[in-house]
């Protein structure tokens, strides 16, 4: 029986794209790092114009994504912006330009690349393919996040912010319906009160209100908030990430379905399936050891 069948998601085929060696050379306003423990950073880069939102760094960021989800020593990634903006939405510039338009066109060349997409039909989608990924994202959010970031951000697997940040949609106040996807997403993270008011106002909320509201995890003082936002992601990076991806691909078609014994079914058979590797081998053998467990790549 195929994955599709059992699980309701396809493993996308094997395919040979370009390594985050062979792009790095062509980034021009996003920059990309990867640690000894399989965290990488990534950085919206335009810090000049608080790293607002472009084709180009659409283009580049998607990129980036598919080359870190395709390296099996890649566990964590933590997306973040240059400076103390996270990213203040579409620059301006480009916002000029679609007045009088009569569609939304974002840029992106015919051969963008397509991270996340082939798990369901229902990720194929911008921002949306963040829950297609093998590795889990965490957004951290550094500083004002507007528009287009607020929905990179709430497609993130795990949201942190600068304590103060200031966070809005904008989308109202310039005259334009919610976006991508956040009527979607907003109400399951942080309810339909919370959603409608942040939503239909457009108004300037700070990440500490957000917080309460359930959107962020957690909130840091800028001093502590990049070791804080290290310490955790070299939690996830230290899992399994076997158990990782299939935790995720879990919760988001769980997201999509009203069928808690379906979710239960699906669980026990994975977990059968789980229990014949490696993985499960180390971390009981770590347990009984009391040792951190420590498991091979991906």
């Amino acid at each position: 029986m195929t994955a599709e069948g059992r699980d309701g998601w396809r493993t996308p085929p094997r395919e040979q794209h370009p390594t985050l060696a062979e792009i790095s050379a062509r980034l021009k306003v996003t920059r990309c790092e990867t640690a000894a423990n399989g965290v990488a950073t990534v950085w919206l880069h335009r810090p000049d114009r608080r790293n607002s939102w472009t084709a180009r760094m659409n283009a580049e960021y998607r990129a980036i994504l598919r080359a870190l989800d395709a390296d099996p020593a890649v566990r964590a990634v933590v997306v973040t912006g240059s400076g103390n903006s996270f990213c203040v939405g579409a620059d301006s510039r480009a916002l000029s330009g679609y007045v009088g338009t009569k569609s939304y066109d974002p840029g992106l060349p015919d051969d963008a690349a397509e991270p996340g997409y082939g798990v369901r039909d229902e990720f194929d989608a911008d921002m949306v393919w963040h829950y297609g990924l093998r590795v889990p994202v965490i957004a951290a959010v550094n500083g004002a996040c507007a528009g287009v970031a607020v929905a990179l951000a709430a497609f993130s697997d795990v949201r942190f912010a600068v304590s103060g940040a200031k966070i809005t949609a904008a989308s109202p106040r310039l005259g334009l319906p919610s976006e991508y996807g956040l009527s979607w997403i907003l109400p399951r993270l942080m309810g339909v009160t919370h959603a409608a008011d942040f939503l239909l106002s457009g108004r300037v909320v700070d990440s500490d209100f957000l917080a309460k509201a359930g959107f962020f995890n957690a909130v840091f003082p800028r001093a502590e908030f990049a070791e804080a936002v290290g310490d955790y992601a070299a939690q996830l990076a230290a899992a399994s990430p076997q158990a990782v991806t299939l935790a995720k691909r879990q919760l988001y078609t769980d997201l999509l379905q009203h069928d808690p014994a379906l979710s239960v079914r699906r669980s026990k058979d994975l977990t059968g399936r789980m229990m014949t590797t490696d993985d499960y081998r180390e971390g009981v053998s770590a347990l009984v050891g009391k040792r951190a467990p420590v498991f091979g790549p991906a």
